[in-house]
């Protein structure tokens, strides 16, 4: 009995065994297959794997060996492009180049030339392309979500934003009661051109970054708000969010601190006048006669003879002319046609 249950017992413990040995086996493979497809994905993220089986068949022919031996080569040629990183912005650019090289790859495998040659110059020349595209700007902390420094990874075809939250931190203020309270929510990097919208909350008497707490501002809409005068009640923290097409890129908090006790001299000054003013009646005006000197003032007073009362009196005068010359004509003809 116990020689049967020793020689029943290993037949149970090898698929087991077996098993093991093939997880092991397969998790190493799968992770040596990502590893290499990371490798040189800069390939990989703008050519696909239809584009480069062309292009190593119209130089070795379909022989799977030779096909093989050219794919390792060319995925060898962009070997220094492993860890590329590009502006966001520039994908598109790229991935023409790429699409260029590809063209150009064919004609030289019509040419007969040595695939491992044509590797090499068509990765030297992308690199050089690299090189030469425009730099996204880098990251400016403390805050926000930063579109402008996103960044093409190739070594995993992704993209990646800053590394940043998007909480800026809590700025104090400190403002006497009765004067002014100025936020600016404006941030450090480059905004989107268009597009762009600042919502505006309040939570009283804290000084907290808890999104929970706040109330919508309705009456508050673009990037600057101002409290005229600040009282002791405007004391709390003040948040500004600003998105683009309603997505947030960073909110901002104002902390206001309201100096509180009695209104200061000018305050009460000003309460005064306002009460003067709201009590105030109208008397009768006093109208102020404009002066209209005559025409022996205007000879005798030199400080009378302005240009205006010159061309006053050149006007009188010509019209006096006028007026004479009409009684002499009308005189001599009544006269002529009397006789």
């Amino acid at each position: 009995m116990t020689s049967q249950r020793l020689l029943s017992s290993p037949p149970t413990q090898r698929p087991s065994v077996m098993g093991l040995i093939s997880l092991v086996g397969s998790t190493v493979l799968l992770f040596l297959l990502i590893f290499r497809a990371s490798t040189w994905a800069c390939l990989f993220c703008f050519t696909t794997y239809e584009e480069r089986l062309r292009v190593c068949q119209l130089f070795v022919g379909r022989e799977e060996t030779k096909i093989s031996l050219c794919r390792d080569e060319l995925e060898g040629a962009f070997e220094d492009l492993k860890d590329t990183k590009i502006n966001y912005d520039e994908r598109s650019y790229l991935h023409d180049e790429f699409t260029q090289m590809t063209v150009s790859l064919h004609e030289k495998a019509a040419r007969r030339e040595p695939f491992w040659l044509a590797f090499k110059d068509a990765a030297r020349k992308l690199k050089r392309t690299i090189e030469h595209l425009k730099k996204a700007p880098a990251c400016i902390p403390p805050c926000g979500v930063q579109e402008v420094a996103r960044l093409f990874h190739c070594s995993g075809c992704f993209s990646k934003l800053c590394d940043l939250p998007l909480d800026c931190p809590v700025q104090d203020m400190l403002v006497n009661r009765g004067d002014q309270a100025l936020f600016s929510c404006i941030v450090a990097f480059q905004l989107p051109e268009s597009e762009i919208t600042y919502s505006w909350k309040f939570v009283g008497g804290v000084r907290t970054r808890d999104v929970t707490y706040f109330r919508d501002m309705p009456g508050a809409h673009g990037y600057l708000a101002r409290i005229r005068p600040v009282q002791p009640k405007h004391g709390g923290t003040f948040s500004c969010v600003i998105l683009h097409d309603q997505r947030p890129l960073a909110r901002l908090y104002f902390y206001l601190n309201a100096v509180t006790g009695p209104p200061p001299p000018e305050d009460t000054e000003l309460q005064v006048t306002f009460r003067e003013v709201m009590n105030w009646t109208p008397a009768e005006p006093e109208m102020i006669q404009p002066w209209r000197p005559s025409l022996g003032e205007l000879l005798t007073n030199p400080q009378a003879l302005t240009l205006g009362n010159l061309f006053l009196l050149a006007a009188t005068a010509a019209l006096g002319s006028a007026s004479v010359t009409l009684l002499v004509w009308l005189f001599f003809r009544w006269y002529l046609s009397g006789n």
